[in-house]
């Protein structure tokens, strides 16, 4: 363990902690290219922040200090960068906003609750449960042809809720 002496400049105090340096940073850093030049960094800013340190404090906290600041800022730069990615591939790379899909989500739950229960059930059922028509049927306590009759009602009903262009109104009345 090296220990604290008086340097004339405080470089050969830093020097010697680079063993230490490349230790710890290997605690950051899965890929030793990666903690090199983590090494490099943290040297860098120290050596150029020299004056800023405290004689008589511990040279090795300060290091880590400045090592474990620079991981971090690193860190946090790279989540808002793409780093090696193509330019023209950034503008593909862009999170679209999930506000739309929130609204787009609420249009569709109340949708679903305007519909009579005979046509939510059997909508649940098969589409989001998926029960086979015959399950469904059986569950509902009616014929397989009315299962399928109701669910085309409800779909129909639903679309044009949600003003789907596709949507066809109804004529007839559902049995």
């Amino acid at each position: 363990m090296a220990q604290q002496r008086p340097s004339t400049n405080g470089r050969d105090d830093v020097v010697e902690y680079i063993p230490a340096l490349r230790a710890f940073a290997r605690t950051f850093c899965r890929q030793p290219e990666e903690a090199d030049d983590l090494v490099q960094e943290t040297l860098m800013k120290a050596l150029a922040n020299l004056d800023k340190y405290e004689p008589g404090t511990k040279m090795k906290s300060w290091l880590f200090t400045i090592m474990r600041n620079t991981y971090c800022t690193r860190a946090k730069k790279n989540k808002r960068e793409s780093v090696g990615v193509d330019e023209s591939m950034v503008e593909k790379l862009v999170t679209q906003p999930s506000q739309e899909w929130s609204v787009h989500a609420r249009e569709v739950q109340s949708a679903l609750e305007s519909l009579p229960v005979h046509h939510r059930e059997i909508l649940v059922l098969v589409l989001m449960l998926g029960e086979t028509y015959e399950d469904a049927a059986e569950i509902c306590g009616c014929p397989v042809g009315t299962v399928k009759s109701r669910l085309n009602r409800a779909r129909r009903q639903l679309l044009l809720a949600l003003n789907e262009p596709e949507a066809q109104p109804l004529d007839s009345v559902d049995a």
